[in-house]
């Protein structure tokens, strides 16, 4: 059922800050803010744009961040622009998982959702299929380059970014030795891995999309 955009935004930021798990996400995604400012130079500087992942991938090629050329500024509204939506992108997985969390509260008579019902919760609304559509374009592009393309270049990149961060372990998964003579196996791995992370992340949009879609009591 439809609600009101006001009733929306207070249940986003409910879903948000109101539960442990989201809490302790954010105060995370805080801790990886201040290693950006403290060390920029470090590895973990990427903390927080993983930690905010796939959306704060979403505008890789706009001028948002510190290092925005131009000076002066330039510089100071592209951080602003992309501190805002840093943010933002960390209160919409917070409040995802802050969905996630809640998906119990309901009456003690009442049989926990199965498995199938988690994961329908990836195809029954139109911003999961939506998530669902972005990751398998992103797939489908890959597997042309590596099968197909003569040059595959970064084809990876996309379903890299598309089904972030999760989609991050696929690249570290180490392929046996005794089977790196097979130079699909890898492929195959990081597919696969990738096929999870999106499936993970499309769960988690549709539980948040059903959670803002519910009508409060009493209307």
């Amino acid at each position: 059922m439809s609600t009101s955009p006001r009733h929306r935004a207070r249940q986003f930021l409910a879903l948000a800050t109101g539960g442990l798990l989201a809490r302790c996400y954010l105060a995370v995604v805080a801790l990886g803010v201040l290693v950006l400012f403290v060390a920029p130079d470090s590895p973990y500087a990427m903390a927080p744009a993983l930690l905010t992942a796939p959306l704060s991938f979403l505008p890789v090629a706009l001028p948002f961040g510190a290092g925005t050329a131009g000076g002066g500024a330039a510089e100071v509204v592209a951080a602003g622009l992309w501190g805002g939506w840093l943010l933002l992108c960390a209160l919409v997985n917070a409040a995802a998982l802050g969905a996630l969390a809640r998906r119990q509260d309901r009456a003690p008579s009442v049989r926990p959702p199965g498995r199938r019902t988690l994961l329908a919760a990836a195809v029954d609304n139109w911003p999961a299929r939506g998530y669902v559509a972005v990751v398998a374009a992103a797939l489908g592009f890959f597997l042309y380059a590596v099968l197909l393309s003569p040059d595959p270049g970064f084809a990876a990149i996309w379903p890299l970014l598309a089904a972030a961060p999760l989609s991050f372990l696929a690249v570290a998964v180490p392929v046996p030795a005794e089977y790196s003579s097979l130079p699909w196996l890898g492929s195959l791995v990081f597919f696969v891995g990738v096929v999870l992370a999106g499936l993970v992340n499309a769960v988690l949009v549709g539980l948040l999309t059903r959670r803002l879609r519910v009508r409060p009591a009493g209307r």
